[in-house]
């Protein structure tokens, strides 16, 4: 199974006089960033809320938001009148003395930090567990979410590293062409600098034999097919977490398509190395976006 790493889940839940509305959603990135808004009663549970996303998530720049509101709608908001009344009469003063008229005076004071908060109370036992039951609610949403993105992907990573490793298959028709290219190319230029009569057949013989051993593209095939078929079981494994490591092996099979064209000395295969880098680069594209 393969999650994507972008993802979204909503879920409400109605408690006594609240309703409870949790989303989750997650963007890619190389590591686990959680982003969390809560009313401040929740402040105190703050460790246990990361835990329960990040487990879950294993990866990504998360967002999750838990807004509880009250259907009364009378526990939503409180005033701090003595730290009020102490900011409004030391300006007031100041305003005095400067003799600076302010008719904003009591709106300013309202923006001041603990002046005007929501009175959220302390917690109950069950509150909290209508609050981490909608949390696993909307986390199920978001996981279902990953998953229908994950099997997408999948199928196109499947797709592409298959046409990578069809490319590879066409390489061995080329292969004696470009040996007799290369012999061909050392005689002509033998023959323009020597002449037939005085070129010198055993040392051709192992010019040719050095430029084969440089040629030799046996290995980079060899680790090419086992690099992409290291990469369709890794993605077809039961982990879930494996977006590294698909990374990991994709930077492998590039290493092995840039060896197979620096070697290649045939313009048949470099198009067939052409192609395999176009595919790899959209494999990159899309690996970056797994967990």
């Amino acid at each position: 199974m393969l999650l994507s790493m972008t993802g979204y889940g909503r879920a409400t839940n109605n408690w006594e006089d609240k309703t409870i509305l949790v989303e989750v959603r997650s963007l890619n990135s190389k590591y686990t960033d959680l982003r969390l808004r809560c009313s401040q009663n929740l402040r105190e549970k703050e460790a246990q809320l990361r835990k329960m996303v990040t487990d879950f998530a294993h990866r990504g720049k998360l967002e999750m938001s838990i807004d509880i509101t009250s259907h009364l709608g009378d526990d939503q908001f409180g005033l701090n009148v003595p730290l009020f009344k102490k900011y409004f009469s030391a300006l007031s003063e100041l305003s005095t003395e400067f003799d600076y008229e302010d008719k904003t005076l009591m709106s300013a004071i309202l923006r001041l930090p603990n002046v005007a908060a929501s009175s959220d109370g302390e917690m109950s036992k069950e509150e909290w567990k209508a609050i981490t039951d909608t949390i696993s609610a909307a986390l199920e949403k978001f996981q279902a979410f990953r998953e229908q993105e994950g099997a997408a992907t999948a199928n196109d990573l499947t797709e592409r590293v298959n046409t990578i490793s069809g490319l590879l298959e066409q390489v061995s028709p080329h292969e004696q062409d470009r040996v007799e290219a290369i012999r061909d190319r050392l005689y002509r230029s033998l023959d323009d600098k020597m002449g037939k009569d005085r070129i010198d057949e055993s040392r051709y013989e192992q010019e040719v034999l050095f430029y084969l051993e440089k040629m030799d593209i046996n290995e980079e095939k060899m680790r090419l097919a086992q690099h992409c078929e290291y990469f369709l079981e890794v993605l077809n494994n039961k982990t879930q977490a494996k977006g590294r490591k698909l990374s990991f092996i994709s930077q492998e099979i590039g290493r092995e398509i840039n060896t197979l064209g620096a070697k290649a000395y045939s313009s048949n295969i470099q198009r067939l190395v052409v192609g395999m880098k176009d595919e790899l680069e959209k494999i990159k594209e899309q690996t970056a976006n797994i967990v």
